[in-house]
C-alpha cells in the first residue's frame, strides 16, 4: 500500500502515474486531495467544471461531483478501462481523503514522482469545489 501526498501537485499526471500503477495492482492511498492543482486560466476551468455538471437533463447528465476527493477519484476514473473486470477492481483499489485523516497518520507518506505547480498558473481542486457548491 501507498500513501501518497498530492499537495501542489498537477491533477493530469498524478491522476495517469496513479492509474498505471493500480493497473500494476498497488493499492493507493492520496490525502491532501484539496490541493490538486489545475493549470490553466482559473475562469475557463470553473466554466468547463460547469458546462459538465449542467450537461443534459437531469436523468442522462455525466454525474460529476462537487467534492474534491470525488473529482480526483472522477479524473483517474477516466485513466482506467473501467467496462473490464481489470479497470473495475482497480478503481476500488484507490482512495482519496482531504487532509491527512487520523488512521494515516502514522504511515509513511510518500512525494509522487510527477511535476508539481511550482510558478504556474491555475486553480486548486478545493476551489473548484467551493465553485460548484461543495460544503465540506
Amino acid at each position: 500500500m501507498k500513501v501518497y501526498d498530492a499537495e501542489g501537485k498537477v491533477l493530469g499526471r498524478l491522476a495517469s502515474q496513479i492509474a498505471s500503477e493500480l493497473l500494476d495492482g498497488e493499492e493507493i492511498k492520496v490525502v491532501n486531495s484539496e490541493k490538486i492543482f489545475i493549470i490553466g486560466n482559473k475562469k475557463h476551468i470553473l466554466k468547463e467544471y460547469e458546462k459538465k455538471r449542467a450537461r443534459g437533463k437531469q436523468i442522462n447528465a455525466p454525474k460529476i461531483p462537487k467534492r474534491p476527493e470525488k473529482l480526483f477519484k472522477r479524473t483517474v476514473r477516466g485513466m482506467l478501462p473501467r467496462e473490464k473486470p481489470r479497470g473495475r477492481k482497480a478503481l476500488k483499489r484507490l482512495r482519496a481523503y482531504i487532509g491527512v485523516p487520523s488512521e494515516l497518520e502514522d504511515e509513511e507518506i510518500v512525494e509522487p514522482d510527477v511535476k508539481g505547480s511550482e510558478g504556474k498558473i491555475g486553480i486548486t481542486l478545493e476551489d473548484v469545489s467551493k465553485h460548484l457548491g461543495a460544503k465540506f
